[in-house]
């Protein structure tokens, strides 16, 4: 078993200072508190943060420079991350962290080398609303060609895992799926635990939103990100290979179809995300675009 400290880490942004005391008074009632905090920080001063926090946890900053993408400020924090601790539990900034996320995630490393938890979901203001982000399917050479479930709100990864997956393209927007998508095209241990260990916020700033109501906009930006995602992977991931690059490149193909129906005739559009918003939510990222269950509407 794991016994070393791990590292804690998060990136902070404009917009979610007012979440930060319920993330760090979670992060003080871990039952595992063998962790060191890591802050990413993105155009904000470090005094900003600590008064949002309540008080100063100390943290290591890793403070962005001008001119860092999303991506490179990640990879500057990961890469010093990896050369101290065995293993990082990533936590989104505007999320909690139930009493043993970190207990469940070093003890999920004894059988994995990357581990993403369930979820409950909760509303901008924390409201619990009785729905978990999970899949139902756990077969995750199904769904990481196509969706994700290894956010950098619930995973924990070993550093020697992260380490092989470096770099990550400055212009990469989905950092979390590229780098598990290269984790899994490496063949590394994935596990995914059906335990909810974290709260995950649903507002209206999240890059990808999983409840409805979705907008027509939003829809054409999720698409134009699955598309962005799939030709990085294809492109910078060298050992995506065999099978699982065909079921990526299968993947890719699609979305370009539903990508041209939707960006041609409005019509089509408006008919999807209604019928999509009548849909039961389901509870990973990306299933919004090109649904399966909805192609009918938009494969002609």
């Amino acid at each position: 078993m794991l016994t070393q400290k791990v590292a804690l880490y998060t990136t902070i942004y404009p917009g979610v200072e007012k979440y930060l005391a319920a993330l760090y008074q979670s992060v003080q009632r871990q039952t595992d508190q063998e962790f060191d905090i890591w802050v990413g920080v993105d155009e904000l001063e470090p005094d900003t943060i600590i008064a949002a926090f309540g008080e100063d946890p100390q943290p290591v900053w890793i403070i962005a420079e001008e001119g860092d993408t999303p991506a490179d400020i990640r990879q500057k924090a990961i890469s010093k991350i990896i050369e101290q601790y065995p293993a990082i539990v990533f936590v989104d900034s505007d999320d909690i962290l139930e009493p043993t996320r970190v207990e469940g995630a070093r003890k999920a490393l004894e059988q994995s080398d990357v581990n993403g938890c369930a979820m409950r979901i909760i509303d901008a203001n924390g409201k619990d609303l009785e729905l978990v982000f999970a899949p139902n399917d756990v077969n995750l050479n199904s769904i990481l060609p196509k969706y994700n479930v290894f956010g950098f709100s619930n995973t924990i990864y070993r550093s020697d895992v992260l380490h092989d997956c470096l770099p990550v393209p400055s212009k990469c927007t989905l950092v979390d799926w590229f780098i598990i998508t290269r984790a899994w095209a490496k063949g590394y241990r994935l596990t995914f635990d059906p335990n909810v260990r974290m709260a995950y916020r649903q507002h209206e700033a999240n890059l990808a939103k999983i409840l409805p109501p979705f907008t027509s906009a939003q829809i054409l930006l999720a698409t134009q990100r699955v598309l962005e995602h799939f030709q990085m992977v294809l492109e910078h991931i060298p050992e995506l290979t065999g099978g699982k690059r065909l079921e990526v490149e299968k993947s890719q193909l699609k979305v370009k179809h539903f990508y041209q129906s939707i960006s041609r005739d409005p019509g089509i559009l408006a008919q999807y995300v209604m019928a999509l918003n009548q849909m039961p939510p389901e509870m990973i990222w990306w299933s919004n675009v090109a649904n399966p269950r909805l192609e009918a509407i938009w494969i002609n």
